[in-house]
């Protein structure tokens, strides 16, 4: 396996990729897109490039490769980003150049199906970024969440080690991207919970891989971006987090299962849990409704983990993934988590 190895960061005043690699949803919604491009304006001072495919929704998986290699292969751009996510990244996986993309590394940002090309970037030699996306997160009413902000300035500009921090407010619910009236309220927020440790007793430290577990399983079924050989993982963190579709608790529990009947759960030395989410439009569950389903996802995992990697560093909640705030996790970087003292650090 190539060791990934980080790419150079992008400096205020250069030019980001901004690039739909699953979904053209720019194009249906663009009020929180057209403010997440602001924002990487005028907040961090990046100038963005749309490509053919960016606002486009009937695009074809070789029309979204042809932009990512655009993106890659321009020198002037510094670093990508994903306007949003999708269901069929994955079609766009065989369509990819690897040779052109592992010639030009740069950082590319992308959470929910990007985990397909975070994969693809890993096993390429390349570190990702797996967080915030121009729609969700850059395009997020009123301002970005404080603690997803200041994650993303240091990943995008930093290279040094940051302490992630539990969500003092967070919060899962959303309102119509189409009417005009949501960006012109904060998003409601609840107090944060913290972060729950278990096989706590140990510090561990190793690179970042993982990403939105229904992708992973999507991964698994299609031989894809995954090794054969078991012992690439030996030592990794695996950090893992589901989607906006709500995976019963038997889902989780059997997708991980696959994952421990292939010898893949055991060769990893942690697994930060990131905190479900719990509302959507499809199913608006109250506050008691979304504590439940939680609280079900959490005894899948720890079932899971139970048979097959019981003396696992676990964190659970951990404010990645299809949260708010949304903490940027470096894939295939490295990250450090110390049960002792209850902190995760990661190298940006």
């Amino acid at each position: 396996m190539i060791t990934p190895a980080y790419p150079p960061k992008p400096a205020p005043g250069d030019r980001i990729a901004v690039i739909s690699p699953s979904g053209g949803l720019p194009g249906l919604l663009p009020l929180p897109y057209e403010l997440g491009l602001r924002r990487l304006r005028e907040e961090y001072g990046l100038e963005p490039v749309e490509y053919p495919a960016t606002r486009r929704m009937d695009a074809t998986p070789q029309e979204r490769a042809d932009d990512i290699h655009a993106a890659f292969a321009d020198p002037e751009v510094k670093a990508v980003i994903a306007s949003i996510g999708g269901s069929d990244q994955i079609t766009v996986l065989p369509l990819l150049d690897r040779e052109l993309i592992r010639a030009r590394p740069k950082p590319f940002i992308g959470m929910s199906d990007n985990t397909n090309l975070l994969a693809y970037l890993y096993n390429t030699g390349i570190v990702g970024y797996h967080g915030a996306s121009v729609m969700a997160e850059l395009g997020r009413p009123v301002a970005l969440h404080p603690q997803t902000a200041d994650s993303l300035r240091a990943a995008l500009f930093t290279s040094g080690e940051y302490e992630l921090r539990p969500a003092e407010r967070w919060r899962d619910t959303s309102r119509d991207w189409a009417d005009p009236a949501t960006f012109d309220a904060e998003p409601e927020t609840r107090p944060g919970t913290g972060w729950t440790w278990m096989n706590a007793d140990q510090i561990v430290e190793g690179r970042g891989w993982g990403g939105c577990l229904e992708i992973i399983g999507w991964l698994l079924m299609a031989d894809r971006e995954i090794s054969h050989d078991l012992s690439d993982y030996d030592g990794q963190v695996l950090f893992l987090e589901t989607s906006e579709e709500m995976p019963s608790g038997e889902e989780v529990f059997r997708t991980l299962r696959g994952m421990g009947e292939r010898g893949l759960l055991r060769r990893f030395s942690a697994l930060l849990m990131g905190r479900p989410k719990t509302w959507d439009f499809a199913r608006p569950n109250s506050p008691e409704e979304g504590a439940r389903y939680a609280a079900e996802q959490r005894t899948a995992v720890q079932r899971a983990l139970k048979a097959y990697a019981p003396d696992l560093l676990t964190v659970f909640d951990v404010d990645l993934g299809h949260t708010d705030p949304q903490l940027v996790i470096p894939y295939g970087g490295t990250i450090r988590v110390d049960g002792f003292a209850r902190r995760i650090t990661v190298t940006y």
